[in-house]
């Protein structure tokens, strides 16, 4: 008994050193001797702050930006053939409508425009119900439950009920279509729906589309525990995610998400860093890898793998996902603390110091990341 406990306490102070000590001890060595291009890393110098991954194709921006100006000046046919050439791709087509949503913000007159020339269109109701909802969150705002005004929250509250009920005729106009349904998965954590009504919703949805990345993403958020879930539930729906993406899908990245939930809140619990969380993390690296690389959704995703494979001491595999984001470091991991370039600098020098690879004599190339 005495031998097994040893080799327990043993075990354990090794874990303690590799959890803290050697974080802290690489730290100041990347101060001091860390060269980023001996690792294939960009330099320093050229770190970009401002984005979490590079701009979108100048093609893709002319376009979105003619639709936006077409919209602004009254003609919502460009913003119908728009969400329309996305076809049955249904993440693209959400993608699309996002962008419109955005569009109306700013002014929806032409939305109107297009409801009353096309009554039965399902992704002009869709957007409609979808800007109903984003103006119940403007109202209610994103903090916690306990630091909105109760004004606000009535007003919240009061407001979903109608979104929702747009968004179920909208899904009578296109029964194939998941937009509307992605919409009241969205709505139902707000208007107080139980287990028993959102389940309905999240069938209603994965009929549909099963691998529907925003679907998925705010059915998280509603099994997270600050909703009508738990860590333990919002854990497996992630894991089913990773189980479930198929290839050329971001979806894995879902338990990312659920990471952070976990971690970056008040009373954040520890990282479950458990051998079946390095499996998933390994798991979702591999995912990735079959997504297209000018995927807009995975640079920010890429930044969470790397962050959650460095606290799960998974350094070599977290100096790869370095590598594949290249110079851009404006994403969430890096900023909480007030300087992304430092904070990233730190991490990508902590993985290259305790994954123990050999810096190369002369400075690598290195890629702008997938």
């Amino acid at each position: 008994m005495t031998i097994l406990l040893t080799v327990v306490l043993g075990v354990f102070l090794i874990v303690l050193h590799r959890l803290f000590v050697s974080p802290g001890r690489a730290a100041g060595w990347v101060g001091e001797h860390f060269v980023a291009s001996h690792y294939g890393l960009p330099p320093r110098e050229v770190l970009d702050p401002q984005r979490p991954g590079p701009p979108p194709p100048a093609h893709r921006a002319e376009e979105r930006q003619s639709v936006a100006h077409a919209a602004w000046e009254g003609d919502w046919r460009a913003a119908e053939r728009y969400v329309t050439a996305a076809g049955d791709d249904w993440d693209e087509r959400w993608a699309r409508l996002e962008l419109l949503q955005q569009i109306a913000q700013e002014d929806d007159a032409w939305l109107d425009s297009w409801r009353a020339a096309e009554p039965g269109n399902c992704d002009a109701a869709t957007l409609h119900a979808g800007l109903m909802v984003h103006r119940a969150w403007e109202i209610r705002g994103g903090g916690y439950a306990h630091e909105v005004l109760t004004s606000d929250m009535d007003r919240f509250r009061a407001m979903l009920p109608a979104a929702i009920e747009e968004a179920r005729r909208a899904a009578l106009l296109d029964p194939a279509n998941p937009g509307p349904w992605v919409v009241m998965i969205t709505a139902a954590r707000g208007a107080q729906y139980g287990r028993a009504e959102f389940k309905p919703l999240w069938e209603g949805l994965v009929a549909r589309a099963p691998h529907h990345y925003e679907g998925h993403w705010q059915a998280l958020q509603y099994w997270c525990a600050k909703w009508f879930g738990s860590d333990r539930r919002m854990m497996r729906f992630a894991g089913r995610a990773v189980r479930k993406a198929p290839a050329g899908s971001p979806l894995a990245g879902i338990y990312l998400h659920a990471l952070n939930e976990l971690t970056d809140r008040p009373g954040a619990v520890a990282l479950p860093a458990t051998p079946m969380t390095r499996s998933r993390l390994k798991r979702i690296a591999a995912s990735f890898d079959t997504v297209a690389p000018d995927d807009e959704r995975l640079p920010v995703l890429r930044h969470l793998l790397a962050h959650y494979m460095l606290r799960s001491m998974m350094y070599g595999p977290a100096l790869e996902q370095f590598r594949l984001i290249g110079p851009w470091c404006g994403a969430q991991p890096w900023r909480r603390n007030g300087n992304p370039v430092v904070a990233f600098e730190t991490a990508r020098g902590t993985a290259a110091r305790l994954s123990r690879t050999r810096p190369a004599a002369t400075s690598q190339a290195y890629g702008m990341g997938r």
